[in-house]
């Protein structure tokens, strides 16, 4: 089946059905996660923030604290976007 014959089956869906389908292609992602390739540019820079990590020359961000910057930093945005119009 043709990726447009399929977007059309899939718009004749209901949202559940919809949801069960992105659930089970996730899922399906998942299970073949290995033999997804890596780029060796990937690679490398991931081997280099892994070994500085190793040194102590990266350090680790605790999640609540990496979600509060975003979380800032996007109100500040949005209040920025709302004063200018």
């Amino acid at each position: 089946m043709r990726p447009n014959e399929i977007i059309k089956e899939v718009d004749k869906l209901e949202l559940s059905e919809k949801l069960v389908l992105v659930a089970d292609i996730w899922d399906s992602i998942a299970r073949s996660q290995s033999m997804l390739p890596l780029p060796e540019w990937q690679k490398y820079y991931l081997d280099k923030r892994y070994e500085e990590y190793k040194s102590g020359k990266l350090g680790l961000h605790d999640w609540k604290e990496v979600h509060s910057v975003i979380r800032e930093r996007n109100q500040k945005w949005l209040f920025h976007l709302i004063a200018a119009a």
